[in-house]
């Protein structure tokens, strides 16, 4: 199992992002589409093994639609230049929970995880908890095995210390996350191995122990 098909479809895309070709490709996408499914079903049966909150889902709940929705954008491609899935209990791509994400896009390739853009009142328990239970999450994040195979969110966090924090927090940095989310870039050729699949699992195995502790709190909120 891996996702040539997948990477060839999506080269032709990125020439010819119109729907006049589109629709004379449809079934070069259809593959695709199937083959990626087939790949996010097998993550599915997978996680399922170690975050059996991940059993039931099917990868129809959780791939996204390839359609751009344009009315408010710059750029009027009609498709996106990318295949993903975000594999979460609770509503699979809909879920507010932590989860897998997987991501197949050339040249920007990525297994990524925990919670993006979370609603506001979520926002601030999370980080409230992570002040809380600060040894906990740096236990997780700053594990060595963690910390070389993830990327915790650098670019999109605040400047300062949100309100309702001590300013003087040695961790501050971990408190001005906007998302709660890590990724582990891969190269296009990642996905062409056979065993792509398993190594992926693999590495969604070792982001477990975060999206358990976010959810922790999520569901807390939410339910």
């Amino acid at each position: 199992m891996n996702g040539k098909s997948i990477l060839l479809f999506l080269a032709e895309l990125n020439q010819h992002n119109n729907r006049e070709w589109f629709a004379e490709n449809k079934e070069k996408y259809q593959h695709a589409l199937a083959d990626f499914e087939q790949m996010v079903n097998y993550l599915i049966v997978h996680i399922a093994e170690f975050d059996k909150e991940i059993a039931g889902l099917q990868a129809k709940d959780c791939t996204f639609r390839i359609y751009r929705d344009i009315r408010f954008s710059h750029d009027k491609s009609p498709y996106k230049n990318h295949f993903g899935a975000y594999i979460s209990s609770k509503g699979g791509r809909k879920s507010q929970r932590a989860g897998y994400y997987i991501h197949m896009e050339l040249g920007y390739c990525m297994l990524s995880g925990g919670i993006y853009c979370p609603q506001p009142e979520v926002l601030k328990a999370l980080r409230q908890a992570v002040y809380d239970n600060i040894e906990e999450f740096k236990g997780i994040v700053e594990n060595l095995t963690f910390a070389k195979t993830f990327v915790i969110g650098e670019t999109d966090k605040l400047k300062t210390v949100p309100r309702g924090f001590p300013k003087d927090f040695p961790d501050a940095e971990y408190l001005k996350q906007k998302h709660y989310t890590v990724a582990h870039m891969v190269s296009d050729d990642f996905f062409a191995s056979d065993d792509s699949m398993e190594k992926a699992v693999e590495v969604f195995k070792r982001m477990q122990p975060l999206n358990k502790f976010l959810n922790y709190t999520v569901d807390e909120v939410l339910d």
